[in-house]
C-alpha cells in the first residue's frame, strides 16, 4: 500500500474531504484528487550502484553472443560523417560514380556508405572516411571533426570501442559560382 502524503487542508479530515460529504457547490463527494503533473521521482537515484562486475571472455555473454556486421558499423559512421558542417560528400567522384552503377545493376544500397571503410573485431573497430569537403572549410579542422563524431556515434549507437578513425580529403568541392571552368562567357566576345 502506498504511503498518502497529507497536508493541511487536503487530507482525509479536512472538511468538506471526507467522503459522501457533498461538495460546497452540490456536486457530490469529494474523492481523492487525481495525480497530478509533477516532479516524477527518479528510478535511477533509487537503484543501488552497479556492482563493478569485469566483463565476461569474449563469446560467453550471458543470453549468447552479439554480432555486429561491418556494414552495420559503416552506415552509423557514414550519417555522423555526413551530420558535420562542410562535409560536401563521401568517396571520390570515381567512386561514387561506380557505386551509383552497381547498386543499380544488383539492387544494392553501398551509396549509404561509399567512401567508409571499417575493420570490425570482437569488441573494436577501425574507421577509414574519405570524403570531399565544401570550399573554403578548414581541412584538418573538419579531418577532425569528422573524426570526433565517428568515434561518438560509432562508440555510443554500436557499442563498440573504435581504435581509429583515419580521415582522407579525396577533394573540395568548389560552388559553380567560383569554378573558372564555369563562368559565362558574354556572346561575341573574343577571348585572347
Amino acid at each position: 500500500m502506498e504511503d498518502a502524503q497529507i497536508t493541511p487542508g487536503n487530507g482525509p479530515a479536512a472538511a468538506g474531504n471526507q467522503p459522501g460529504t457533498p461538495t460546497p457547490a452540490g456536486r457530490g463527494p469529494v474523492s481523492a484528487p487525481p495525480p497530478g503533473p509533477g516532479p516524477k521521482p527518479n528510478a535511477a537515484a533509487h537503484l543501488p550502484p552497479a556492482p563493478d562486475v569485469p566483463a565476461p571472455p569474449a563469446g560467453t555473454e550471458p543470453g549468447g553472443r552479439t554480432s555486429i556486421a561491418e556494414q552495420a558499423v559503416a552506415k552509423v559512421a557514414a550519417i555522423a560523417a555526413r551530420a558535420v558542417p562542410g562535409v560536401h560528400s563521401l568517396g571520390t567522384g570515381a567512386g561514387r560514380t561506380l557505386g551509383a552503377v552497381r547498386d543499380a545493376v544488383a539492387g544494392s544500397d553501398t551509396t549509404a556508405t561509399a567512401g567508409v571503410n571499417v575493420e570490425v573485431g570482437e569488441t573494436e573497430a577501425a574507421v577509414d572516411i574519405t570524403l570531399v569537403a565544401d570550399y573554403g572549410i578548414p581541412l584538418t579542422g573538419l579531418a577532425d571533426s569528422v573524426r570526433s563524431a565517428v568515434y561518438s556515434a560509432v562508440e555510443d549507437l554500436v557499442g563498440l570501442n573504435v581504435v581509429e578513425v583515419n580521415v582522407s580529403v579525396a577533394d573540395v568541392h568548389v560552388p559553380e559560382a567560383l569554378d573558372p571552368r564555369t563562368v559565362k562567357r558574354q556572346p561575341g566576345t573574343v577571348q585572347d
